[in-house]
């Protein structure tokens, strides 16, 4: 077997109830990178308590986001696969981070002012520099690529930033600077309900988006309700410009069967929604409901599910640790030699 040509890395916040959007925007692709590349999945617990979070709650969704994973196809045998507050050298390197990076370009960080919203006086100083978090869950692994959404490119951008900053305050090449991995298609699922919203599991009503627990019946009404117009499908993708509900299910379709979007227009076209519907109601049945029955299988025995995570963690460590320790060198800090 060949070695892999790049160490990547990437994050899912245990925030519970997965869904599309997670999964064909993140999780799919995760899944294909680990065939060829070295891959470490984080599940980033310290970055989900930048908010306030029940403790039962967030050991909760912490299961469940990896039960997620491995039914979705990650194989802990072949990527890396943890919770990030079993492996110390995160929070370590982000107080390292914090030394390095300059508030001017926390400022700009556009998702603090969104989260935060008006209340900002009120937010956590954990929300405001959890970007410096950010950049040292991926530098603590010298990660040369990361897989990220549209939303996440400005906070890659700041650990591009640290790691060049770092490497010019301490005069080497010490941090590689990782580039992005953007997927193009169905990188943004829509909500159901308003195709210029993104599917969230935060919306009010339960009917915008498919969540991966959902089961074969509840899916099928999902779709069937899902906004749409009377138009019938084009021929070619400009024409859904000025249709966002459409062009969200045809991106659906199109991720789910692995196909562009204008494949699936030539197979529909000038076909009605009561045709098209079906069709990808029967894709995403066929796609989430193994998943979410080996999720069930996986979820039954929490402490098998443990050792996994806890062996994951061994892993991430033993790469973790030694960048570390040699960061803190560069830096000049007296370390014991045992």
């Amino acid at each position: 077997m060949e070695k892999p040509t790049k160490r990547i890395l990437s994050g899912v916040q245990p925030s519970g109830d997965l869904h599309l959007g997670n999964y064909l925007g993140a999780i799919k692709n995760w899944v294909g990178l680990q065939k060829d590349h070295e891959t470490i999945y984080c599940i980033v617990d310290l970055h989900a308590i930048t908010v306030p979070q029940e403790p039962k709650s967030l050991s909760t969704a912490t299961h469940e986001v990896a039960a997620c994973l491995i039914a979705s196809g990650i194989d802990v045998n072949n990527s890396i696969l943890f919770n990030q507050s079993q492996v110390p050298q995160h929070a370590e390197l982000a107080w390292l981070f914090n030394c390095v990076a300059r508030l001017g370009w926390l400022n700009r960080m556009t998702q603090f002012k969104e989260k935060a919203g008006k209340n900002r006086e009120n937010a956590t100083v954990g929300l405001y520099a959890y970007p410096t978090l950010m950049a040292a869950d991926i530098l603590a692994y010298k990660a040369t690529y990361v897989p990220v959404g549209e939303d996440q490119k400005q906070h890659l951008e700041l650990t591009r930033d640290i790691a060049i900053a770092f490497n010019s305050m301490f005069g080497e090449k010490f941090f590689p600077i990782p580039d992005p991995i953007i997927q193009k298609t169905a990188a943004r699922i829509m909500s159901l309900r308003d195709g210029t919203s993104k599917m969230s599991k935060s919306s009010a009503s339960d009917f915008t988006r498919i969540n991966l627990n959902d089961d074969d019946d509840l899916i099928a009404q999902k779709i069937k309700k899902a906004k749409t117009d009377s138009e019938p499908l084009p021929d070619n993708v400009r024409e859904l410009e000025e249709r966002p509900e459409a062009r969200n299910l045809v991106g659906i379709y199109a991720a789910l069967t692995n196909q562009t979007e204008g494949d699936v227009l030539l197979e529909f076209s000038g076909e009605g929604f009561g045709k098209f519907k079906p069709m990808l109601a029967e894709c995403l049945i066929n796609t989430i409901s193994p998943i979410r029955n080996e999720m069930n299988v996986i979820l039954s025995d929490t402490v098998e599910l443990d050792h996994f995570l806890a062996e994951g963690s061994k892993k991430a460590q033993s790469i973790a640790e030694p960048i570390l320790a040699a960061c803190k060198s560069v830096m000049g800090f007296v370390q014991s030699s045992n």
